[in-house]
């Protein structure tokens, strides 16, 4: 694992130890950020099931200008944290050890919003439809932002939910990514 482009392009990542978390492979991420990049100019970013961080720290590199990691695996955050300091990107993030649903009630109350979400939760536990209804209804999105899903391919996500809907959908094996802007 390793970031794919941008500033720090090519520097490694550690994985989360053990076998709780599925992190996205070189080629998903390159695919996903081909989808909603490649590059950015500023911008904040989301990581919801944060994992090892990968997904929000290739953000970062590519120039979005901050993300928030949100996980609820203690271990998670430890190696997110090790993965932002190996990159120099502690000024750029802000880490959080918590649920989805409750994350998501704490980040409304701040009253911010994102340009890029990024879902991937464990394939076992996928509520996505419900989350992107809450990023949608609250306005956790930017006007012009994206909600970007990673989960099996056997689960087939709606074209619309709520005020979103479905921009894109690519499959590449058991993973699909689905791609969700406001209407």
């Amino acid at each position: 694992m390793r970031v794919i482009s941008g500033d720090k392009r090519g520097l490694p990542l550690k994985a989360v130890p053990g076998s709780s978390t599925r992190p996205t492979t070189d080629k998903v991420k390159e695919s996903i950020f081909n989808m909603i990049g490649p590059y950015f100019d500023g911008g904040i970013a989301l990581d919801l099931y944060a994992g090892s961080g990968g997904l929000g720290i290739e953000a970062i590199s590519r120039g979005v200008q901050k993300a928030i990691f949100v996980d609820q695996n203690r271990k998670a955050i430890e190696t997110i944290k090790q993965n932002l300091s190996h990159c120099s990107f502690e000024e750029k993030a802000e880490v959080y050890r918590n649920d989805a649903t409750r994350a998501l009630k704490a980040l409304i109350k701040r009253e911010i919003s994102f340009s890029y979400v990024f879902l991937d939760p464990p394939y076992a536990e996928q509520n996505i439809s419900n989350e992107i209804s809450i990023i949608l209804d609250y306005h956790l999105l930017d006007e012009k932002g994206k909600i970007i899903c990673e989960h099996a391919s056997s689960v087939v996500l709606p074209e619309e939910i709520g005020l979103g809907k479905k921009q894109r959908s690519e499959t590449y094996g058991d993973t699909t990514i689905s791609i969700y802007t406001y209407k």
